[in-house]
């Protein structure tokens, strides 16, 4: 019940600030499974798109949610698990580089005067000294060992190869939303973007696609919700924003990866001038 009261609050405030247009040029709202994939320029993107779905749809549509950002704080997680029924994704790049090991150290030698010659005994004579040769180049004659020198670094780690079980790991909570007969709301940029422009469509949508061929890929502009608030910023600016929702797309028979999300990202850009 608490979860519903706030809903309903939020979807007030929400509209309230930013009117919240629905514009469905391509597509009429219909109760099907969907991947709906937007434009990424403000944390309230998630908010935006999932208030300007009608009521019938936003009970069967989760949107994703970065779990660096949405689940900080207890009163965050509860907004995204109970009100908005999100998907925690996790966000980064590649793994990072372990550090090098340290350089092996050589024994430590402790001075003795145990085997000292005595007082007044002749040095070895020049024969008996090792040759230049056979002394390590790490060494002075005459005092302690130093250390070897340090071991070269690691080389950075490969990049993930799309499809590997490394790249598909991301995408498994969205794979299980979906096989549970969800729609769900994605940002295929994969971060927030600041130049107006999307960047380039990351390879988790193509992914989708070809693993669920019968969930219908939705198109959608988020206008002016970057003004709104910004990234960096932490306070709304009350500013009238809309969501275009596109005709659907679909992977063609033999369609290659960049392609399709070249594709894909024309069709969301497409939306910004209807």
């Amino acid at each position: 019940m608490l979860a519903k009261f706030m809903g309903w609050g939020l979807l007030t405030a929400i509209r309230l600030l930013t009117g919240a247009q629905a514009r469905w040029w391509g597509c009429p709202p219909k109760a099907e499974q969907r991947i709906y994939f937007a434009n990424h320029q403000s944390h309230l993107d998630l908010v935006m798109i999932w208030a300007a779905l009608p009521e019938e749809l936003r009970s069967i549509t989760r949107p994703i949610a970065a779990r660096d950002y949405w689940a900080t704080t207890p009163f965050k997680r509860w907004i995204t698990t109970e009100v908005f029924n999100a998907i925690y994704v996790e966000r980064g790049g590649a793994p990072g580089v372990p550090p090098a090991p340290p350089p092996s150290e050589r024994p430590r030698i402790e001075p003795s005067l145990d085997d000292a010659p005595p007082v007044g005994t002749q040095p070895a004579a020049p024969s008996e000294q090792a040759p230049a040769s056979e002394v390590e180049p790490w060494t002075v004659q005459g005092e302690l060992p130093l250390a070897q020198p340090a071991a070269e670094a690691v080389p950075p780690a490969a990049p993930i190869t799309p499809g590997s079980a490394e790249a598909m790991a991301p995408l498994q909570p969205l794979i299980e939303a979906l096989r549970s007969g969800d729609s769900i709301i994605i940002f295929p940029e994969g971060t927030r973007g600041h130049t107006g422009e999307p960047q380039k469509f990351k390879s988790g949508l193509f992914t989708l696609a070809q693993m669920f061929p019968e969930v219908v890929l939705v198109p959608a502009w988020i206008d002016n919700v970057q003004r709104v608030m910004p990234k960096g910023e932490v306070v709304p600016v009350p500013i009238l924003c809309s969501v275009t929702f596109g005709a659907p797309i679909r992977l063609e028979e033999g369609e290659e990866r960049r392609p399709f999300l070249d594709r894909a990202r024309e069709a969301v850009i497409a939306l910004r001038s209807v």
